[in-house]
């Protein structure tokens, strides 16, 4: 697994926007996956595909449908429109944020898959934002779009054994570099470099259990 190819594969985005006059944080991820635009919504939204790169999920994937996802966040399917878009809550910890995942054709073999996730600013106060950054969430969802890319390019299910993996030398570097380059999103979106770095610092051990680590090479 080339994991360096695999962080420099997504495009990252951290944003703070007014909407109906509301302040939001909004993080995004992009990637172009080698398979038909139906075939990755099918991937996106079947419940008997999902567990093959994410986790186990159950309930009844349709709008107005909940979901709950294995261990993980669950919600309600608030927009549909296949095989191009949908959105969902995200409810996890007793908080609720917004998901929206939009699928563009590049061609006939090629999709660009976009996840957009955005949380209240009045619960992720500045102060939050300032120690943690948006590595808490993205390193997350770089382990889903990992998922997918080896979904797509393998077809292997999703091992059990994922959490281990995460333990690994191979899996602690990826987190490692995800941190970072979450970091220097921030960065881009007008954020203190030394803040950013900290924060990317902290989420690394606190996902690792390790003392912060250099990005390696």
């Amino acid at each position: 697994m080339d994991i360096r190819a695999q962080i420099d594969a997504v495009d990252r985005g951290v944003a703070t926007e007014e909407r109906d006059g509301e302040r939001l944080r909004v993080q995004t991820l992009a990637q172009t996956y080698p398979s038909p635009i139906d075939d990755v919504w099918d991937a996106l939204t079947t419940a008997e595909r999902i567990p093959r790169w994410f986790l186990p999920v159950s309930g009844d994937l349709r709008l107005g449908g909940t979901y709950q996802l294995e261990g993980n966040a669950g919600g309600t399917v608030t927009a549909c429109d296949a095989p191009n878009s949908f959105t969902a809550t995200w409810e996890y910890g007793g908080g609720t944020t917004w998901i929206t995942v939009r699928l563009t054709e590049v061609d006939a073999e090629r999709t660009r898959f976009e996840l957009e996730h955005v949380a209240r600013a009045a619960d992720v106060t500045d102060e939050m934002w300032a120690q943690m950054g948006p590595s808490p969430t993205g390193i997350g969802w770089d382990g889903a779009l990992l998922g997918l890319a080896l979904h797509f390019t393998t077809r292997e299910i999703r091992p059990d054994n994922s959490a281990e993996w995460l333990q690994s030398d191979e899996g602690m570097a990826f987190m490692r570099l995800s941190a970072d380059e979450w970091a220097r999103a921030d960065v881009a979106a007008g954020a203190d470099p030394a803040t950013a770095a900290a924060a990317a610092d902290l989420v690394y051990g606190m996902y690792t259990g390790a003392a912060p680590a250099p990005m390696p090479e």
